[in-house]
């Protein structure tokens, strides 16, 4: 080859090969949003990221790839309007808000751009949603329907303590669902013939209140209406329940880890399966046309370790039952 010829060759392509970088780096991806109540460092919520984001490889998502995540992260409720405001205006594609506390101040920030949940506490009862089967607006996803878990915990704890008769139920008062949820919990302390104790807690300083107040009332045991509060002070909880010597049921094993006595719902699950939503979307469905599903996958998890700290004896008929008894 003649130099003039290679050199002029050479010089073509150092021209191109920028062009193309140029090119590759400018190709839009698809962009979810991600808003987050509490800390995306805490183990609890990078399991559950994760797990989305495994959701989203099985279809074919990769995140810096074919995908961008845009995370926003409020340490307190009221901070939540002014980031789905931000996931707005980026624009994102999809803004995934996990429960009901998330999508209230998405849908405030947006009524275009689609919401996906992931565990929503009571759509419908909320009015985020028209109805399970036909959503009707950009919201959609899947929900564990609060309401029926935390009967249902009601339930689990007065089997551990057959003798229980004073329930102490710790819940959020900013949460939305959770006014609900306790109504549902007062119906079904009514068929078990318990007396309930609301202890509404706001802040995490308010929980070491709420169990002065059930040692002060002489509660068997208490159940924790989940909350991202909650979750983010899970570990204050158990040691609290097991300062006080108080049985407690709660939301996830997330809980459980932490020391608490029990649980009853698989977050990460719903999370991975909210995936699919989001890839429904982005392939051009529409959150309208897209049925709310309802969680199936429950895990009860009972610490022994816990159980035997707080001199309690789990029956056998409900180990059995457990998916997990950690020793």
């Amino acid at each position: 080859m003649k130099r003039r010829s290679f050199i002029t060759l050479l010089g073509g392509a150092a021209i191109a090969w920028p062009l193309a970088a140029r090119a590759q780096q400018s190709v839009k991806l698809p962009k979810i949003g991600f808003l987050g109540l509490g800390s995306g460092l805490s183990s609890a919520y990078a399991k559950r990221v994760e797990a989305l984001r495994n959701g989203l490889r099985a279809l074919g998502w990769v995140e810096g790839k074919t995908i961008a995540i845009e995370f926003r992260w409020a340490d307190k409720v009221d901070q939540l309007p002014a980031l789905a405001s931000e996931l707005v205006r980026v624009p994102v594609d999809v803004i995934f808000a996990n429960s009901s506390t998330q999508v209230e101040a998405a849908r405030q920030a947006t009524q275009t751009i689609p919401i996906v949940f992931s565990n929503h506490a009571d759509p419908v009862g909320m009015g985020h949603v028209a109805s399970l089967a036909r959503p009707g607006g950009n919201i959609t996803g899947l929900s564990m329907l609060l309401t029926e878990l935390s009967a249902k915990e009601l339930e689990l704890l007065t089997e551990a303590i057959p003798r229980a008769k004073r329930i102490g139920v710790i819940w959020n008062p900013v949460t939305p669902s959770h006014t609900l949820a306790v109504r549902a919990v007062e119906e079904a302390g009514k068929k078990l013939k318990l007396e309930l104790v609301p202890l509404p807690a706001r802040t995490g300083e308010d929980f070491a209140g709420a169990f002065a107040t059930m040692e002060r009332e002489r509660t068997d045991g208490f159940i924790d209406i989940i909350s991202p509060l909650s979750t983010a002070h899970r570990s204050t909880l158990a040691e609290l329940a097991l300062r006080l010597r108080q049985p407690g049921v709660f939301g996830t094993r997330e809980f459980v880890d932490a020391g608490g006595l029990m649980s009853g719902a698989d977050i990460e699950d719903l999370y991975r399966r909210a995936a699919l939503y989001i890839d429904k979307i982005l392939k051009g469905a529409k959150p309208a046309d897209l049925p709310v599903e309802q969680a199936s996958k429950y895990q009860l998890v009972i610490n022994l370790k816990t159980s035997k700290a707080l001199g309690l004896e789990v029956p056998p008929s409900l180990l059995v039952r457990a998916d997990e008894v950690i020793e």
